[in-house]
């Protein structure tokens, strides 16, 4: 097969791609820092079909070598300017783990392997547009631009940092949910207007006067020196996320302004209905084929998008900030078609691996009220408590499900997007969990208590364990019931803002009495843009101005880390010292209750020459098998 007859159907990636469709310049390059997958999960995908279906020339520089701005001219000068993205994550949570070590591996590139986008991927790709054609017209846009668009703490500097577009230097930040907004920016490119009077929904601009309308926040120069300011930043910012009673934004940075333009409009059915109708080629482009493909795409090849947005409004999630806390869903028919699609494709075995989003559950905005005046201001819908406004009603999601099961050729439909366990138990027919039970999980249903402490469950917005514990108490019924042998697995986060080593103690003793034993756990990581980072950062909450613990130190997360695993050998000395610490002694012994096994002074004296003799070998260079034999007889 010829490369033209590889590469039909994908929008061009090389010069030669846009001569063979006639063109002599694009509209648009699209920059991104993933690799080129046109399909529907990827933004990427969604951005460039969705501008093509307006009529626009889009040509796509996938993960492009910036070391020089040659790779970023491999088109020539393009008509209206240049789209940029980092990709699906942030380039820096993608390139660093939450300890600051360098990934290897990157599933959004070649073969899986890391090292194919820099950190701070928007900020250098724009830089280099700059130097290769000066003024022209740049957007930026994705997880990455949305999430940093005011100044924000940065924990990879472990300081505050300009707005992203002051450092980029690009001319508009799209922020959100894309395919409204980058139709009316395309426009805005279009029409040669200076960028400052771009008043397109969903975008910010650097602009030398405020708007009459706008709300000035703490400028980026307050929030750099007073961690106190900071948290009247955030809280302004994250109080005005809402697109029906969300205000303009300015915060002024040196001698200009961030503008942050009102919030777009959540998207109606027939809008992504639209957008997921596009003719995606549902793969990746075959130039990544001699590099086994990339791997993300596996995840989600035979996955269906069916809504958008989460009024969840976790501490810990930055959804609030990038898709909203209206929900907003696909029509049945759209989601069944989509089925029908997957039953035809190369590679399908029958089975449906997810139907869902953000939350899976989620089918419809919380309450009818959201759509006309808008998400609450001061609460959440299902935290402390849940609102006595909301729907639970599953019946929908249900009978999708049920339909998708019916499509010649499917033979499961699974479900493995979040779910709400306690938006679930609103429920009382308890439809959805019958459901589950019967036909939608593959031997094990994940859902994320994320802790079992009060005080840090207050801070994560999490509803109580009691919750928890009553939907495990109703899921084992349901197995009984239908006679299956299904699991719970339970997320839990260690080191979260507000959890001291006394609240990571009582996690431990929780699992320990319930026989929970997660294989991984996830130490939190402050990315940008969520209220726990800004807890994290100025160790204050700022919806209250109240003081809070953080685990900042390695030794201090790597204890609460290894309470989380408290019964593997190789955390044994960790969560000893812990234990030892918080003056826990009664964990350590043979008891019932307790965590770590007191082995007796034989046994200590035993292990205390085991470690004596590795020391010396390793002082004088021994032999790694040795030292192997004896990490293997103290694990036994």
């Amino acid at each position: 097969m010829s490369g033209k007859e590889a590469g039909a159907g994908f929008l061009p990636v090389s010069y030669e791609d846009m001569r063979r469709r006639g063109w002599s310049q694009p509209d648009f390059v699209y920059v991104t820092g993933d690799a080129y997958v046109d399909h529907p999960s990827f933004g990427l995908a969604i951005i460039s079909r969705t501008l093509e279906a307006a009529g626009y020339r889009v040509c796509m520089l996938p993960q492009p070598d910036w070391h020089s701005k040659e790779a970023f001219m491999l088109f020539g000068r393009p008509h209206l300017g240049f789209l940029v993205s980092a990709g699906v994550v942030d380039s820096m949570v993608n390139n660093y783990t939450a300890a600051k070590k360098r990934r290897n591996d990157d599933v959004y590139s070649p073969g899986g392997k890391g090292g194919h986008r820099p950190d701070r991927a928007s900020v250098v790709y724009c830089n280099r547009i700059r130097e290769a054609y000066g003024d022209i017209f740049i957007g930026i846009g994705g997880v990455e631009a949305s999430l940093r668009r005011f100044a924000h703490y940065d924990y990879w500097d472990d300081r505050v940092r300009n707005s992203i577009l002051v450092d980029s230097g690009a001319d508009v930040l799209m922020f959100g949910m894309g395919e409204r907004t980058i139709l009316e920016v395309a426009a805005f490119a279009q029409s040669g207007a200076p960028a400052q009077d771009c008043r397109v929904r969903g975008t910010c601009v650097m602009s030398k006067e405020v708007p009459n309308e706008a709300v000035i926040i703490p400028s980026a120069e307050e929030v750099m020196a007073d961690k106190h300011a900071y948290c009247r930043a955030f809280m302004d910012e994250y109080n005005n996320q809402d697109p029906i009673r969300g205000k303009m934004l300015a915060q002024k940075h040196g001698a200009r302004y961030l503008v942050q333009n009102l919030p777009a409009l959540p998207l109606s059915t027939d809008e992504l209905d639209k957008t997921y109708a596009l003719p995606y080629m549902r793969k990746w482009h075959p130039m990544y084929d001699a590099q086994d493909g990339i791997p993300a795409l596996s995840e989600v090849e035979f996955s269906i998008v069916s809504e958008r947005g989460c009024f969840g409004a976790c501490s810990f999630c930055a959804l609030t900030f990038h898709q909203g806390r209206i929900v907003t869903s696909r029509s049945k028919e759209s989601i069944l078609q989509e089925g029908k699609l997957l039953t035809k494709m190369p590679g399908f075995k029958g089975f449906i691996h997810d139907v869902g989003g953000p939350t899976a559950n989620f089918r419809r905005p919380a309450c009818e009220k959201q759509l006309k005046r808008g998400t609450c201001p001061h609460r959440q819908c299902l935290f402390p408590e849940p609102c006595p406004n909301v729907d639970a009603d599953h019946s929908e999601y249900v009978d999708i499900l049920e339909e998708l099961r019916k499509l010649p050729g499917v033979k499961k439909v699974f479900v493995r997007s979040g779910i709400r366990y306690d938006y679930m138990l609103l429920d009382k027919k308890d439809l959805l969990l019958n459901s589950l039970v019967q036909y939608h999980i593959s031997g094990q249903l994940k859902v994320a208590p994320e802790h079992v402490s009060d005080k840090v469950l207050q801070y994560m917005g999490k509803p109580g364990i009691a919750q928890f514990e009553r939907f495990r108490e109703k899921y084992e019924k349901a197995n009984a019931k239908y006679g299956k042998k299904q699991f719970l697995v339970p997320y839990f986060m260690s080191s979260h803002p507000g959890c001291t080593l006394n609240d990571a103690i009582q996690l431990a003793e929780y699992m320990h009495k319930t026989h929970l034993h997660p294989e991984q756990v996830q130490d939190f990581y402050p990315t940008p843009g969520t209220l726990s980072t800004c807890m994290f950062y100025t160790e204050t909450d700022p919806r209250t101005g109240k003081k809070l613990y953080v685990a900042k130190k390695a030794e201090d997360k790597a204890m609460q880390r290894a309470l989380m695993q408290y019964n593997r050998p190789e955390n044994r000395a960790l969560v000893m010292k812990a234990l030892r610490i918080a003056g826990r002694l009664d964990l350590i012994g043979r008891g019932e209750r307790c965590l770590i096994r007191d082995n007796g002074p034989q046994e200590n004296k035993k292990a205390q020459e085991i470690r004596g003799k590795t020391k010396e070998n390793n002082k004088r260079g021994g032999k790694k098998g040795n030292a192997k034999a004896v990490f293997s007889g103290r694990r036994k």
